[in-house]
């Protein structure tokens, strides 16, 4: 992993922001960029398709600072979904990094100096750290916002230090609570452009995690122990509709994670990729789609058990 020359009118980090019809959050999203305290990156805006005023928005900036914010959308401003337009971004990138922002979410003003660092320290293709779920940026009890106070994201592993392939892949997993948000990585583009971006094929939900499979499943990846973005949650973010819809759930089997499954298994076998460990939990992913009435009754029996604790611990009525 040799480091390119980097010139002063080159960026070191490259920065691609998604959104479709977010005039809602973008310009605090942009805004999050435009206060890093690094100061060589550039910003991709990438329009998958908006019909609102988060075009004209986008536009706006890039008037402001052409040299390093660029506005991008596809041909016939078409709606391509996440994966392509992240794509998009990526083909048109001059960083020797690449970070990822989608138009609600932001980063906090140390992320990308944070992050570059540590790239530079390190000889692996990625880093990242444990995102916020941030949950008050509204009144609290809004109906956005919500009353559940912030969250730190679970990282699983012990941070502060490199991991070989693919020991993350095999953690995420067992344990999906542990996988990344995709605003908590940074990562170097040559390596992204070698294993060939985001899987446009799967373009909606987990799109993500098939970039993060071909990173840990073949690269070294960095863990580190500090949080620099902030993933808000509301009610019309991507996972909260496919929830609603029923074709995501976070803690149950579902289509979003079997077609994601699917993918895994032959891209795993296409490229070879041996680990005993790895092929264990990647049947135990398995498992509920293979054997349901079985998956049903094992968690019809957890939800007995908790609720008999749950009365267990009641106090006594006196």
């Amino acid at each position: 992993m040799t480091r390119r020359a980097i010139t002063d009118d080159v960026p070191l980090v490259s920065v691609v922001l998604i959104f479709l019809n977010e005039e809602r959050f973008l310009e605090e999203a942009i805004a999050s960029v435009r206060a890093q305290t690094h100061r060589r990156w550039e910003l991709l805006l990438v329009d998958d398709g908006s019909t609102d005023r988060s075009g004209a928005i986008a536009e706006r900036h890039a008037r402001e600072e052409p040299d390093r914010i660029h506005y991008l959308i596809h041909a016939g401003k078409a709606n391509r979904g996440k994966s392509a337009s992240r794509n998009l971004g990526l083909e048109k990138a001059r960083g020797e990094y690449v970070a990822f922002l989608d138009g609600d979410d932001v980063y906090r003003p140390e992320k990308l100096e944070r992050q570059a660092r540590l790239l530079d320290e390190h000889p692996v293709a990625m880093v990242y750290g444990p995102t916020l779920y941030w949950r008050d940026w509204a009144v609290a009890g809004g109906a956005d916002g919500g009353s559940r106070p912030n969250s730190i994201g679970r990282l699983g592993v012990a941070p502060d230090r490199s991991y070989e392939p693919p020991a993350l892949l095999r953690t995420f997993l067992t344990d999906g609570g542990t996988v990344p948000c995709i605003c908590g990585l940074t990562a170097r583009l040559s390596v992204v452009r070698e294993v060939g971006g985001f899987d446009e094929r799967i373009d909606y939900m987990f799109e993500d995690q098939v970039l993060l499979a071909k990173l840990t499943a073949q690269h070294p990846v960095y863990v580190d122990s500090g949080c620099w973005d902030q993933y808000r949650q509301h009610e019309r973010s991507t996972s909260r509709r496919a929830i609603v819809s029923g074709t995501y759930h976070p803690t149950r089997p579902n289509p979003a994670q079997k077609a994601f499954l699917c993918w895994l298994r032959d891209y795993l076998r296409d490229r070879d990729v041996r680990d005993a460990a790895l092929e264990r939990a990647l049947a135990g992913a398995w498992w509920p789609y293979r054997h349901p009435f079985l998956y049903r009754c094992h968690a019809a029996g957890r939800r007995l058990v908790r609720r008999a604790i749950g009365r267990a611990t009641l106090p006594r009525q006196v």
